[in-house]
C-alpha cells in the first residue's frame, strides 16, 4: 500500500551533501503464475524481496533506478532462472510488474500505473486479466453496470472512477455472457483509493489453489 503517492520522487534526489542521486521510479510486483514454486526477484542482480515469493504474493512499491534494467526471477531452492526480461524505467513514474502464465511458459508483464487522485467521494479501479487459458472477460458490478469489457489474457483497462465508501460485489464474466468466472464479494471501496482487480488462475487445473479467482490490490491512497 502506498500512501499519498503524488509522484514526488524528485524531492528525494539529493542527499545532505547536495550530491545528485540517480533518478528513481516505483515498482510493485505480483506473482500471478499459478503453478510456480517459491521464487526471488532481482533488478540488475539486486534482490528485492526478503522472504520467498509464492503464487498470490505481492511486494509493495519499491524504488528502482531509472533507465534500462533487467528483471530476473529465479527459484529460491536452486537459483535457476524462471524468467528474465529487459525493462525501461522512466524516472518519477510508477509501474506494476507481474509474473504471468504457467511454469511452462512464464512471462514478465510490466504496466505503467497512472496514479492520479480520484475526485472527491470517488475511488479508481482497473482490471488486469492474467488468466492464460480463460476466455476474454468483462468486469461488472453485481446487479449493476459493466465497468470494463472484452479483456483477454494480459489485457487491462485504465483506472476508472467509482463511488467510494461503498461495498461492492464485483464479478468477472465471460465477455458478452452471464457466465461468472470469478467473484469478489462485498469488498469495501474507500474514497481516495486506487485499486487493481486482478483476474488470475486457470480454467484447466485439478489443483484447487490454482482455480480462477479475482483479487483486489490497493495501489495507492490519497488523503
Amino acid at each position: 500500500m502506498l500512501g499519498l503517492f503524488s509522484l514526488s520522487l524528485s524531492s528525494c534526489l539529493k542527499d545532505n551533501s547536495n550530491n545528485v542521486q540517480p533518478p528513481t521510479a516505483l515498482v510493485t510486483f505480483y506473482q500471478a503464475s499459478p503453478d510456480e514454486p517459491a521464487m526471488n526477484l532481482d533488478f540488475n542482480s539486486n534482490q528485492v524481496n526478503q522472504n520467498a515469493i509464492y503464487y498470490g504474493d505481492d511486494i509493495d512499491y519499491f524504488r528502482v533506478y531509472a533507465g534500462q534494467r533487467t528483471v530476473n526471477l529465479f527459484y529460491t531452492n536452486s537459483m535457476n532462472t524462471i524468467a528474465t526480461a529487459p525493462v525501461t524505467i522512466v524516472a518519477n513514474s510508477a509501474y506494476s510488474l507481474f509474473l504471468a502464465n504457467t511454469a511452462a511458459h512464464p512471462e514478465i508483464v510490466l504496466l505503467t500505473d497512472t496514479l492520479n487522485r480520484p475526485a472527491a467521494g470517488n475511488a479508481s479501479v482497473r482490471l488486469v486479466n492474467l488468466s492464460p487459458d480463460a476466455p476474454a472477460v468483462d468486469l461488472k458490478v453485481q446487479d449493476g453496470s459493466v465497468l470494463v469489457s472484452n479483456r483477454g489474457f494480459k489485457g487491462y483497462s485504465s483506472f476508472l472512477p467509482i463511488s467510494g465508501q461503498t461495498n461492492y460485489t464485483f464479478q468477472i464474466l465471460q465477455t458478452g455472457t452471464s457466465n461468472v468466472l470469478a467473484t469478489l464479494p462485498n469488498v469495501a471501496i474507500n474514497s481516495g483509493f486506487v485499486y487493481t482487480i486482478l483476474f488470475q488462475g486457470l480454467v484447466n487445473t485439478t489443483n484447487s489453489g490454482d482455480k480462477l479467482a479475482a483479487n483486489l490490490i490497493t495501489n495507492a491512497y490519497f488523503y
